[in-house]
């Protein structure tokens, strides 16, 4: 069966469908403004709403290029909708902007299509070492 739009409606929560609302009513007003699309993203994702989140979150992409947060969640959105190739290849651009917490990226629910994934494994060994070699550093400082 193909879920109808009030079908999607009604597995919305009331809060979350009045945020939703709120949100994408912001959006319209301030497009490009990267708090408000970070916000509308989360909350799209939160509620299953992946292709609309995939396109907020390519949107972020173009606003903020160098932001290592708005690189992992596309990641994760790309994951979500199982395109594996584009989620790894955002996730290694987040990975050399910065993002460190490979903690949460080995555990994070959004990227379980990837974890078997010889890239993935890799970026999860990548971050892992860091982490070691900065704690070792600190120790020894």
């Amino acid at each position: 069966m193909i879920p109808t739009m009030k079908d999607e409606i009604e597995e919305i929560d009331a809060r979350e469908l009045v945020e939703l609302d709120f949100l994408e009513a912001v959006a319209a007003r301030l497009p490009d403004d990267a708090d408000v699309l970070k916000a509308l993203g989360d909350l799209y994702t939160r509620v299953g709403r992946y292709e609309k989140g995939l396109d907020i979150d390519g949107r972020l992409a173009k606003l903020c290029p160098k932001d290592p947060q708005v690189w992992y969640n596309l990641g994760c959105s790309l994951a979500l909708l199982k395109k594996r190739d584009a989620a790894l290849q955002s996730l290694k651009k987040a990975v050399s902007l910065g993002y460190n917490d490979y903690e949460w990226m080995s555990r994070d629910a959004d990227l379980k299509s990837l974890r078997e994934e010889t890239v993935f494994k890799s970026l999860i060994r990548k971050l892992s070492l860091c982490a070691e070699k900065k704690q070792n550093d600190a120790e020894n400082a």
